[in-house]
């Protein structure tokens, strides 16, 4: 039996005779207050007439409104933890006998949890340099570069080239044209064909040229192409950066001066490396967790989490540009492919939520109330609106399991033993 078999389980159901024959009667009730047939007036068609001609439908209402809900009692009573949805088959549904069915379904696995505090872990206490601070404050002084226009000249590596550009051939669907861009001449950024046709070029200078793209060009329609330019200079600038001083921290905000804005910038980037040192470390303590605990792993739970990963992938190549159904993928050797990571995923999430149980940890009110106000601002919509929605689709109930998981994920990286590397 293999570890996912173990989760597997099958109860034999009888529904008694009395509640069959109860259900018939308020499904026929029902049939007949809606029914519309020739002869008869609207909720008078006789119920023996809609017990022969609508028997099917009569057995599969029936069959549907109780079979749900003896299942979940039985399941109750003998507390079985479900996975997944259950399977029903094997019905036998005769007049005058009980309703009987098979169901077979999955269920939680049960194991020990082992000892899940002190676990070792490599980490040390971010640190920033002057020198990253500088080069932060470099960056600063790059977006609030103003671009000035200088005196006419032949464009040479290091300016700023005011351009309109227009692809003359090479493009499928809608041709590229800009009336007004700039290309840094010379720069990294810029696809070296536009640095050598255009350095040399006065403002008024009209040069058509071929641009190969590579085949991984981030804009898709574009990549592995060669497209036939016309470009005209429009003009020529230079970056003037803004001096670093007391001024530009005040332009910036809040700063009574220079020193001010550096340790501010500094401790903004030891919180920005603590946050990624510290997400490294818990994830390599939920590694270390359920390294430590063999147990099996309910398929549909498996199943659940493959999909989950097909589908960022999907949503990956969209944000690319890429149309997924225009590439030609063995999507069953995918699926295989992150059949092992998913394993992985889904016990993680079991162990976290036992170690949640086990502490009683849980979200309070206020810590969903400040998520529900935040994706109300991020959203422009009133927090009760949203509120009422999130309810309905499910997304609160996420929200608060989210921060469960986070909750408990903090709490391991807090008792866990940091160790050097």
């Amino acid at each position: 039996m293999s570890t996912e078999e173990v989760c597997k389980r099958t109860l034999d159901i009888s529904i008694p005779v009395s509640e069959v024959e109860a259900e018939t009667e308020k499904v026929v009730a029902s049939l007949q207050k809606k029914l519309r047939l020739p002869g008869f007036r609207p909720g008078h068609v006789p119920t023996s007439i809609i017990r022969s001609r609508f028997k099917e439908d009569i057995r599969q209402d029936v069959l549907e409104n109780l079979a749900p809900k003896f299942f979940r009692e039985r399941a109750e009573a003998e507390g079985l933890n479900l996975a997944g949805p259950p399977s029903l088959h094997d019905v036998k549904y005769e007049p005058g006998q009980p309703l009987q069915f098979k169901v077979d379904f999955e269920v939680l696995p049960s194991f020990e949890l082992k000892e899940y505090e002190g676990l070792p872990v490599v980490y040390r206490d971010p640190e920033v340099t002057d020198e990253e601070v500088s080069q932060r404050l470099e960056h600063l002084r790059e977006e609030k570069a103003e671009y000035v226009d200088i005196d006419p000249r032949p464009l040479a590596a290091g300016d700023f080239a005011v351009v309109s550009l227009e692809s003359l051939a090479g493009v499928e669907g809608e041709p590229i044209k800009n009336d007004e861009m700039v290309l840094h001449i010379g720069s990294e950024d810029t696809l070296p064909a536009f640095t050598e046709n255009l350095t040399g070029a006065a403002p008024g200078e009209q040069r058509e040229f071929d641009v190969t793209y590579s085949e991984d060009y981030t804009e898709r329609r574009l990549a592995g192409k060669t497209v036939r330019f016309r470009a005209v200079v429009k003009g020529v600038r230079r970056k003037e950066l803004p001096e670093l001083n007391d001024e530009f921290a005040h332009d910036l905000g809040d700063y009574k001066d220079l020193g001010e804005l550096r340790e501010a910038l500094r401790n903004v980037m030891l919180r920005e490396k603590e946050f990624v040192a510290q997400q490294d470390a818990k994830n390599k303590l939920v590694e270390k967790l359920v390294d430590l605990h063999d147990f099996p792993v309910p398929e549909a739970l498996i199943e659940h989490r493959i999909e989950d990963i097909v589908e960022q992938n999907l949503r990956s190549l969209a944000v690319r540009g890429v149309d997924p159904r225009t590439v030609k993928l063995d999507w069953d050797k995918i699926r295989e492919s992150q059949r092992e990571k998913a394993v992985r995923d889904v016990k993680a999430s079991l162990l976290l939520d036992r170690v949640a149980d086990k502490q009683q940890i849980e979200p309070t009110t206020d810590e969903v109330d400040r998520e529900l106000q935040r994706l109300a601002r991020q959203e422009r919509q009133p927090v009760a609106a949203l509120r009422v929605k999130f309810e309905k689709d499910g997304t609160l109930r996420r929200i608060a399991s989210h921060i469960r998981t986070e909750k408990t994920l903090n709490y391991l990286f807090e008792r866990a033993r940091k160790v050097a590397e």
